[in-house]
């Protein structure tokens, strides 16, 4: 029992560094973020407290009727990212920050980890187009795509409608 105590003691202190880049990162969207031991198979999870809210429940309450823009303050749950010190993306994620904690790929895909956790969890995106273009770099960077290859014209690529007139009617 001491050594799996240990064992999670030397995890969390290897992982302090990840978690304060992981929260600065964040800002105000994480409450903390922290090394859990709970996790098996995925990186990380979005958990919100006790008795805070859902995500259902923020879900429900962002969708109400009546609701104004005042609310959006205390509408949100208080979220805790917590990530699995065992898993190899957040071993490699580590070894990223030692490296360059200032890398442009390290923030991409702690936002990645982030957005898909809220998505595992049950919460809804906010920018769900952000979302998707840092799925199609991490994509191309998989494929080795340099940015200059995505520069294809789509105009030329589509034809025009049959019927479609750039004339407009005048309507009295």
């Amino acid at each position: 029992m001491k050594t799996k105590r240990k064992r999670l003691k030397n995890l969390k202190k290897s992982t302090e560094e990840l978690c304060k880049i992981v929260k600065d990162t964040l800002g105000e969207k994480v409450e903390k973020v922290v090394t859990g031991e709970r996790l098996s198979s995925s990186p990380c999870v979005i958990v919100t407290g006790e008795f805070g809210w859902t995500a259902n429940m923020e879900r429900i309450m962002k969708a109400q009727a009546l609701r104004n823009s005042g609310m959006g303050s205390y509408m949100t749950s208080k979220k805790t990212l917590e990530i699995n010190p065992v898993h190899p993306i957040i071993n490699e994620l580590r070894k990223k920050v030692e490296k360059d904690k200032n890398d442009k790929t390290v923030k991409d895909l702690i936002w990645l980890l982030f957005e898909t956790s809220l998505l595992t969890s049950g919460f809804s995106l906010d920018e769900p187009t952000t979302f998707a273009s840092r799925i199609h770099r991490m994509i191309k960077l998989g494929l080795s795509i340099d940015d200059t290859d995505d520069q294809v014209t789509q105009d030329e690529d589509i034809p025009e409608l049959e019927g479609e007139s750039n004339d407009m009617e005048k309507v009295d």
